[in-house]
């Protein structure tokens, strides 16, 4: 009633009702110019993440099936991973941009006790440092210019119980790192503008391809974030340091783009094998990939 009478309208929640949480749409009845009354939609805030989850799991459920190469700085990476997946020890897995972090991450969350819940990945160095906060702990109505009126819930609240990927954790503010901190020392958050404590608890996998612990030296990282992130130190070794895998990695990513472009393309002449085989990958894997869907597209023959 409250919600009606005080001229809301917007988002508001999650709210418990009956043991179940919502969220709440409220919408006014306009008659004549005055508003007689609100159209509340309760939707179901479980469900919502359900949703979420639904298409997190579309997009590509990702296992160590996916992770390619018999190298041994690569086996060695995936032995850890594999080893560490079913219990909630903190990750940080180092290696150069585009060595497949993510992938990893979201390999380790799958075969995690979590992996019912949901899988959500932050790029710490891609978003404004304004914004970083409302980010990870939701904000609260009106709490800042351009903000949905009325608030919403933060990466943190989100996946409260399954996987949080912290991308380029190097590049998080100093500020920012000693509220992560907090956040994962006493397992809760405060939105930006709010007050009350939200319990949460996602395992946290963090990833870097800066040297942190050079970082902590110079006081430029946290050192107490640092031992907490790095609890299992996962290194994924750079492709031209596992030269052996390029040719492996090729024809997966041949196979992969044949399917999504419907081309049947054969494979490679040994001529484009030593053109690959010789060249230094500075985006490693990435880089990898988006040379092989590139060839797929204009391959006419």
């Amino acid at each position: 009633g409250s919600l009606a009478s005080s001229g809301f309208n917007g988002e508001a929640g999650p709210v418990k009702l009956n043991g179940t949480e919502f969220v709440i749409n409220a919408n006014p009845v306009m008659v004549r110019g005055r508003r007689e009354g609100t159209v509340l939609v309760l939707s179901d805030f479980n469900k919502m993440k359900e949703s979420v989850l639904e298409s997190n799991r579309k997009k590509d459920l990702i296992t160590f099936d996916d992770i390619v190469g018999e190298s041994e700085g690569l086996l060695q990476a995936r032995r850890e991973a594999v080893q560490v997946a079913g219990n909630d020890a903190s990750v940080l897995i180092c290696g150069e941009t585009g060595t497949g972090k993510e992938v990893f991450a979201r390999a380790i969350h799958s075969l995690s006790k979590r992996k019912n819940n949901v899988f959500m990945a932050i790029n710490c160095g891609a978003i404004p440092e304004t914004l970083i906060e409302s980010e990870l702990f939701g904000y609260e109505k009106g709490s800042f210019t351009g903000a949905n009126s009325a608030g919403k819930p933060g990466k943190f609240e989100i996946c409260r119980d399954g996987t949080l990927f912290l991308d380029e954790i190097g590049d998080l503010p100093i500020l920012m790192q000693v509220k992560l901190n907090r956040a994962l020392e006493e397992k809760e958050i405060i939105r930006v503008g709010g007050t009350a404590a939200i319990k949460v608890n996602p395992r946290i996998i963090s990833a870097t391809h800066k040297n942190l612990s050079s970082m902590v030296e110079k006081n430029l990282f946290r050192d107490d974030l640092y031992y907490r992130l790095n609890v299992v130190p996962i290194y994924i070794p750079p492709l031209r340091e596992r030269r052996g895998d390029i040719i492996e990695l090729a024809t997966y990513f041949l196979n992969r783009f044949n399917k999504i472009y419907g081309k049947s393309i054969k494979g490679f002449t040994q001529c484009s094998k030593d053109m690959l085989l010789n060249y230094s990958f500075p985006g490693n894997v990435r880089e990898l990939q988006n040379i092989i869907e590139y060839a797929i597209n204009f391959e006419q023959g």
